[in-house]
């Protein structure tokens, strides 16, 4: 039996195990990511500033996924201490409004203490996460930045020029004695080590690693089930540049071998494992980016995965359904750009083929906008 000790102790020894690099998105979702601090001046106080707006409309009909839109605009405004060249104490709000619904529809307290030194970051409180984990879609869905952007916990990142590391672990339920409920806690790592960089040609072996454990031992339910499931992906990336080519940049290509595992005492999930693979090629262009994905899973669930991939439905009208199988094939267009120096532009098309599903239609699509505003302000005056 799991306990939660064993599950933070499994982390730990993750961290020493699979120490290599972050993994690049598929797309470049640096849009998504809040400014850096580290190179900020010691004894000053900062003004940090990440206005996010979003429109995220799928048109699927499909029996996995809801077809449904969000729109609206999320702020982070955080202040930051620079207590001295190695240490960042950061306390603001993450708000969030949809348009079209009253009010906010969340508010959280943003704080943190941030050590960095050398090639080395620690942080206690709240993360460098969702998309800033840089899992590949199939086991973190892009959406999170949107509905679930902010975790609690302990990340160490460390960042070198052959291997770069994300390890975390975010403490997402808490429970006090005689809860009726059960703790949760989520943690894992992404990481990438390259075996060839020259220039701006890249070949590279990722690993991702996602954990997930429901329990405890002060609630007042002893019966309910101990929960412990795991992702994990490995792969091969390779990145080419086209020179002397003004059109386009580079291509590159990504491919993964994906995997599932209900590592419960007794599986609570109607498959027990799963696997899938994940497979891209794309090419960079000045007018934009465009990527070729291909997805072959079987009896595959994600812990935060886009639903698309997952052989069990989410979709609100095919309940308990699953299909051990799934084939998707998707064309992704993106065009991102800098329209001022702090206001960063995201457009996305992302046609979708479902090759397998008899429920399917021939083609559903998502459709995407973002528009981003970062700044850091300094508001104390260097001393004379």
């Amino acid at each position: 039996m799991m306990k939660t000790k064993s599950f933070i102790i499994i982390i730990i020894l993750s961290v020493f195990f699979y120490n290599l690099n972050t993994v690049n998105a598929q797309f470049n979702n640096s849009v998504f990511i809040s400014n850096s601090s580290d190179s900020l001046k010691a004894n000053h106080l900062y003004l940090d500033i990440n206005n996010f707006n979003f429109v995220r409309n799928y048109e699927y009909f499909n029996a996995f996924q809801d077809g449904y839109t969000l729109f609206g605009s999320i702020l982070e405004p955080q202040l930051k201490y620079i207590a001295n060249d190695n240490l960042q104490i950061s306390v603001g709000a993450f708000l969030r409004k949809d348009f079209g619904d009253r009010g906010l529809n969340d508010a959280k307290p943003l704080f943190n203490v941030k050590y960095h030194k050398n090639n080395l970051k620690l942080i206690f409180g709240s993360l460098e996460g969702n998309v800033q984990h840089q899992y590949i879609e199939p086991l973190y869905d892009l959406e999170r930045r949107i509905t679930n952007p902010i975790e609690y916990g302990t990340q160490l990142k460390i960042d070198k020029p052959n291997y770069n590391l994300n390890a975390w672990i975010s403490w997402e339920k808490m429970i006090y004695k005689n809860s009726t409920e059960q703790e949760q806690i989520s943690g894992g790592l992404t990481s990438d080590f390259n075996i060839v960089k020259k220039d701006q040609f890249k070949f590279s072996l990722p690993l991702q690693f996602m954990v997930k454990h429901k329990g405890g031992q002060i609630d007042i339910k002893p019966s309910q089930p101990l929960v412990t499931m795991v992702n994990a992906a490995i792969g091969l990336k390779l990145e080419l540049p086209i020179s002397n080519n003004k059109t386009f940049s580079r291509v590159f290509t990504e491919n993964y071998w994906v995997g599932y595992k209900d590592m419960s005492p007794q599986p609570v999930q109607i498959f027990e494992k799963g696997k899938g693979y994940w497979l891209n090629l794309g090419l960079d262009s000045k007018y934009g980016t465009i990527i070729t994905s291909y997805w072959n899973g079987n009896s595959f669930i994600s812990l935060k995965g886009t639903p698309i991939y997952q052989s069990i439905s989410s979709d609100i009208d095919f309940p308990n359904y699953a299909e051990p199988k799934r084939s998707l094939l998707l064309i992704r267009y993106a065009y991102q750009q800098a329209l001022l120096p702090n206001l960063f532009l995201d457009v996305r098309i992302e046609p979708i083929f479902d090759l397998h599903s008899p429920n399917a239609k021939k083609m559903d699509f998502s459709n995407s906008f973002f528009l981003t505003y970062r700044e850091t302000i300094k508001l104390t005056k260097d001393k004379k």
